[in-house]
């Protein structure tokens, strides 16, 4: 009798876990693809150039980040359309055309800049060419986006992201300054600078990201149709009492989960090279020198430092790319009523898989114009920074609409988190373009 009294609760609780993880869907996966190479690059330059100055953006994001991802999750849910089927059902052709083209060219920088972190942190490991490594990583990449599904490609990927754990673990055995490092975590510091300004306006845009809002809301309509969710009278989907409850669970633990990892990498680049007298990273091997203390005890510490770190960038570059081509994809095919999908073959949605080819070909020749990588992950964060500004005005109005989402439509608080992160991303935008016509140097 003991024994069956034992295991009643361990079963109660395995099947909460296991019920748990089945929640757990685009939320996460686009909170893994949050923190691509791009992210890395911008967060640690962050790091090494203000130490702890700028650690209070990873706890002030996080409701904005939900906030925003929830919505577009919730249109997609809710409709049964992406975010560019949305505004071309409801808005003038002329702004759906300005969003499409908007997402295809900051997705399509964005994608440039990950092929040559990627290429770039593979040489660190392997004495090649980087022309060849870009040009291998593109090819990989185009094969598996076509013959294999996303799904099965980010199940075994998602295992390389684990490398950003090191980035916890260098925090947690370095000898930190705790209070300091809470102080600069709730109070904000801001330093009316170019230099302050566009590293700001980076991180901004590569945590709130263009793409992130498309392919979150084109994600949920798969899950849907992967479940085969009937619609209604109105020719929108059915929704089950749990569906929207859990696709909030599952984007409140990938926009918390990649604040954390932003806050460690913020931390551990301070703490390393800031404090060191470190303050510019302009190569792949200058960032992985933050990991050094995790590996110190190791004969040549050194290359050690690398191989982990080119393991984060190489698994989280692998797995972002994708959702970078694909969030274009996405947008494209609906805008213009192409069948679109990454369930589908390639037969079946030729238009769809086509944009993702070609987004990362040119994405693979940006690498060939003499743009060093970590500064083009910095340059598009930035990028991507001022692009989600006109993105998030849309998604606000969307939001708050009875007439597009009826009873799903944003609650007060949804609806004031995502003006307000339309507010900040706005202001941060308008900052940086005040002190670079009036304070930076070349003036």
């Amino acid at each position: 009798m003991n024994v069956n009294v034992s295991q009643g609760p361990r079963k109660s609780l395995a099947k909460k876990v296991i019920r748990f993880l089945k929640i757990l869907g685009p939320g996460v996966i686009t909170g893994a693809a949050d923190d691509d190479p791009s992210g890395i690059a911008t967060y640690s330059q962050t790091g090494a150039q203000f130490g702890f100055g700028q650690l209070w953006t990873a706890l002030y994001q996080i409701p904005l980040l939900i906030a925003v991802q929830e919505a577009c999750g919730r249109i997609g849910a809710v409709t049964g359309k992406g975010l560019a089927g949305v505004i071309r059902d409801h808005y003038a052709r002329k702004i759906l055309i300005g969003v499409v083209l908007l997402v295809a060219i900051a997705n399509t920088i964005n994608i440039g800049a990950d092929i040559g972190a990627v290429a770039a942190s593979v040489q660190l490991v392997v004495n090649l060419p980087f022309w060849l490594l870009a040009i291998a990583t593109t090819a990989l990449l185009v094969v598996s986006e076509i013959l294999v599904t996303y799904k099965t490609y980010a199940k075994w990927l998602k295992w390389l992201a684990l490398a950003l754990f090191s980035y916890p673990a260098t925090a947690l055995i370095v000898r930190q300054p705790w209070k300091e490092i809470l102080y600069a975590t709730v109070v904000p510091h801001i330093e009316l600078t170019f230099a302050f300004f566009f590293i700001i306006t980076g991180v901004f845009g590569t945590s709130i990201s263009p793409y992130m809002f498309f392919w979150q809301a084109s994600e949920e309509v798969e899950e849907e149709r992967a479940v085969h969710m009937r619609s209604g009278p109105d020719g929108q989907p059915r929704l089950p009492q749990r569906y929207i409850r859990d696709m909030r669970i599952d984007t409140l633990v990938g926009m918390v989960s990649a604040e954390l990892a932003q806050w460690f990498i913020i931390i551990t680049t301070a703490t390393v090279l800031f404090k060191h007298g470190t303050t510019t990273i302009n190569t792949a091997a200058d960032a992985a020198k933050a990991l050094e203390p995790l590996v110190q005890s190791f004969p040549n510490s050194g290359q050690v430092a690398k191989d982990v770190f080119a393991v984060g960038v190489i698994g989280l570059g692998l797995l972002a790319i994708p959702v970078l081509a694909g969030s274009a994809a996405y947008a494209l095919a609906e805008a213009f009523g192409w069948k679109e999908g990454l369930a589908k073959k390639f037969k079946r949605a030729r238009g769809f898989y086509v944009v993702i080819i070609l987004s990362m070909l040119i994405g693979l020749l940006l690498n060939f114009i003499g743009i060093d990588p970590m500064k083009a992950l910095v340059f598009t964060a930035v990028f991507n920074g001022v692009a989600a500004v006109p993105l998030l005005f849309l998604i606000a109005k969307i939001n708050g609409s009875s007439k597009i989402l009826g009873e799903h439509q944003g609650g007060m608080l949804s609806r004031t988190f995502v003006w307000v992160t339309f507010g900040v991303m706005g202001l941060s935008a308008v900052a940086l373009l005040y002190t670079l016509v009036f304070q930076h140097p070349a003036h």
